[in-house]
């Protein structure tokens, strides 16, 4: 996990539509830049609905939501279409972004040892800090957990 006080990387992923976006086209306002292992998995389809019914809320507070993983552009495009969900998806098939946020770790599940993203939530402020971090994130907390960071 990348430390508190230090500049974000900046980075250029296409979003679900495969429009490209950069962190840069940000400044100015806060990202919750989020970190999660595979669409249309429970825990992850739990906090993508929690970001996308508290929106709203977000945009009040001038933040941005965007959900990383390594799936691709179409496969985040049936994700969105299947639970409507409110903000931007990046694809990352090739671990750039995920590796340079130091979110892909090896993971235990069952005793079975891989490699994987280890969902990671970073706040990142309107200059490009990250002022908040958390790789213990419980995947229906996170987007109540990440609202009151913001209060």
């Amino acid at each position: 996990m990348l430390e508190l006080g230090i500049k974000a990387p900046d980075f250029e992923l296409p979003d679900q539509n495969g429009e490209m976006h950069k962190l840069s086209d940000y400044a100015g306002k806060k990202v919750i830049l989020y970190f999660y292992p595979k669409d249309n998995t429970p825990g992850c389809t739990k906090q993508a609905c929690g970001f996308s019914e508290r929106y709203p809320q977000f945009t009040e507070k001038g933040a941005v939501i965007l959900g990383v993983s390594k799936d691709s552009v179409a496969s985040h495009k049936r994700f969105e279409e299947k639970y409507g969900l409110a903000f931007t998806l990046l694809a990352d098939p090739d671990r750039k972004v995920i590796e340079a946020y130091d979110v892909w770790k090896e993971k235990k599940n069952y005793g079975k040892v891989s490699m994987g993203v280890v969902r990671t939530t970073y706040l990142i402020d309107e200059q490009g800090i990250i002022i908040k971090a958390n790789d213990k994130v419980k995947a229906a907390d996170d987007p109540e957990n990440m609202l009151k960071e913001l209060a």
